[in-house]
């Protein structure tokens, strides 16, 4: 039995990592040419003209006249510390990011990286302002509109306020400003100066009129997030696309007091959020086919149209838009400083979040300390194994013993071969007799098991990892090695995984395998023959399961390994120390004081 529940955990163990690296396995043979697409996207060239903002609540696009050139309107320059870009004052649009902080790769000459960009390109992402003329007849701001400005820059503490007066009475107002971060607020309101009331319905949007290339791994959502209602609320682009097509473009629909909806990628966020967190606000998600193309869409608007009278100020409403990285810290700020709940939902920290996000904390606190995130996970590794030493000990005394009871299980069960249940019996009382728990072995396996996944979650989808250097070859912790057995670890001058990616063997794998084989040596062997073949496989499968996972995930299994052999040899020295101390006391005892045979 006790041999069985250890294969079962290491079965199970195993099981969860072919299908990840299954589920896996085809984002990442697809990652260099998403990439390629992500990069091509982002390239200006010339696409169809706007058309009209759509009816009351669904602020959309309809499909354009073929060939209808878009024409760039007049623009004012966006400048913050760690973003910059421009807005357009056609149509109200901020449709023009990069982030001062991240560039494309890890070479710190390479691009920014561009989050937003305009219309007039062939990846058109961007946020926008608008209203909805609930009485029919109030002319209201639509894409093609020029706006003016009453500033020359929008930068933190300098706001400016957009304008457009449809010559019928009505002013609109933006009023736009930028913290010294990703966070722009901006502030709707109409004038009415005319003689008859006018009903309008302010909106906002984050509006993608590309499908983006994803990362495709099961384990990290990409497309519409937000927390409405506080529930958290997510839809792949697949999924939303289904939806769409049932409800007219609906993919869902939700009227909530405050929260916030957008879309995530694997590192970066575009998101909506009511700076009166108390208010109502209907939040909706859209997936609407046009001109043949996919276009996905999330807007707030208010539940009901406003009324303004004349001579007052109204059809107003105050949004925050974010449009950076998906920074833990700086989630966390907005989400208690401004209110905005569950804001650091937008990390995928997923199932394991009760150990996912502490071990962020833990792992980025060490950082502060040593400046390299690949040696804090090393030492957040080494604190784990000393939290969890008086439990491991227990198991590897139980192990320990198991290994010197060896020959006695195998005389046990040659002796009782043709009756299983009565040799069963016999281990059991054995046990009982030595004091051991057959269980015990698997305690390490099992709670190993979250721990890994936690890091890896860690590793995979917070951006303080992405790109982080640890020694030598390792530029990115969250990248895979990239040396290579195949090649001679760069000697012979062709990729091997161009051929198969099973051609992927590097050298932080072969430390880990090779880890883990001496750690199997100081185990006991099963007695059973096939359980023993499969534990002396489990270092190969795993070192080629492990290849083309992150180089820090591999790096703290080796390191893991190597702090289970050192405590392992350490248990069983002092084991041995202590029994020889005990011959030693029993061998200087009187004559008279030992205990006499018969």
């Amino acid at each position: 039995m006790d041999q069985k529940r250890l294969l079962a955990a290491i079965a199970i163990s195993i099981g969860i990592l072919l299908t990840f690296d299954l589920l896996n396995r085809p984002a990442r043979e697809a990652q260099r040419a998403q990439q390629a697409a992500e990069q091509q996207a982002q390239v200006q060239q010339p696409a169809p003209a706007p058309g009209p903002v759509g009816p009351l609540g669904a602020p959309t696009d309809a499909s354009p006249a073929a060939g209808a050139p878009r024409v760039p309107g007049a623009r004012i320059p966006v400048d913050g510390p760690r973003m910059q870009g421009t807005l357009s004052l056609r149509g109200a649009r901020l449709d023009d990011v990069v982030l001062k902080d991240y560039h494309e790769t890890v070479d710190r000459s390479s691009p920014l990286v561009r989050l937003l960009a305009p219309r007039e390109g062939a990846a058109p992402y961007y946020g926008q302002w608008g209203w909805t003329a609930a009485d029919g007849r109030t002319p209201v701001p639509g894409n093609d509109t020029d706006w003016t400005a009453d500033g020359e820059a929008l930068a933190p503490g300098k706001p400016v306020t957009l304008r457009w007066d449809n010559g019928q009475g009505q002013v609109f107002e933006i009023g736009l400003s930028l913290d010294e971060n990703y966070m722009l607020t901006a502030d709707q309101r109409v004038k009415n100066t005319g003689a008859d009331a006018a009903q309008l319905l302010p909106w906002a949007r984050i509006r993608r009129e590309y499908t983006p290339p994803t990362q495709g791994f099961y384990i990290l959502h990409e497309g519409f997030v937000g927390v409405l209602d506080g529930r958290l609320r997510e839809e792949t682009y697949a999924n939303a696309k289904s939806e769409g097509a049932k409800r007219g473009g609906v993919a869902f629909e939700q009227e909530a007091a405050g929260g916030w909806a957008g879309f995530t990628d694997k590192y970066w966020l575009t998101a909506l959020a009511p700076v009166d967190q108390a208010a109502r606000f209907r939040a909706t998600y859209r997936a609407i086919p046009e001109a043949g193309q996919d276009r996905w869409q999330v807007d707030f608007a208010q539940p009901a149209p406003s009324t303004v009278a004349p001579g007052t100020t109204g059809a107003g409403q105050a949004l925050r838009l974010f449009t950076g990285a998906k920074e833990v810290r700086l989630l966390d700020s907005y989400r208690d400083r401004l209110g905005i709940p569950d804001f650091d939902k937008a990390i995928d920290f997923g199932w394991f979040y009760f150990l996912t996000k502490p071990f962020f904390y833990a792992i980025d606190w060490i950082f502060t300390l040593v400046g390299n995130f690949g040696v804090a996970i090393l030492i957040f590794t080494l604190a784990l194994k000393a939290a969890f030493f008086p439990l491991a000990s227990k198991a590897y005394k139980s192990m320990g013993k198991m290994k010197v009871l060896g020959p006695k299980m195998s005389e046990i069960k040659e002796r009782y071969k043709d009756d299983p249940a009565k040799a069963q019996a016999e281990m059991m009382a054995l046990y009982r007799t030595e004091k051991i728990n057959p269980a015990s072995g698997c305690l390490p396996i099992l709670i190993q098991i979250p721990v890994f996944f936690a890091l890896y979650k860690v590793l995979f989808v917070t951006i303080e990892m992405r790109h982080a250097p640890f020694f030598g070859w390792i530029r990115d912790l969250s990248a895979p090695d990239p040396t290579n057995l195949f090649n001679l670890f760069g000697l012979l001058p062709f990729d091997p995984t161009e051929l198969s990616h099973y051609l992927h063997m590097p050298v932080w794998a072969l430390i880990m395998g090779v880890t883990m084989f001496l750690q199997q040596k100081l185990n006991p062997a099963p007695p059973d023959p096939i359980q023993a073949k499969l534990f002396q496989y489990m270092p190969i499968i795993f070192t080629f399961m492990l290849a083309s996972f992150p180089a820090g995930l591999v790096i703290y299994w080796s390191w893991n390994n190597l702090l289970s052999i050192a405590q392992q040899w350490y248990i069983q020295r002092s084991a041995t120390v202590s029994k020889s101390n005990s011959a030693a006391v029993a061998a200087a005892l009187p004559a008279a004081a030992k205990p006499k045979k018969g």
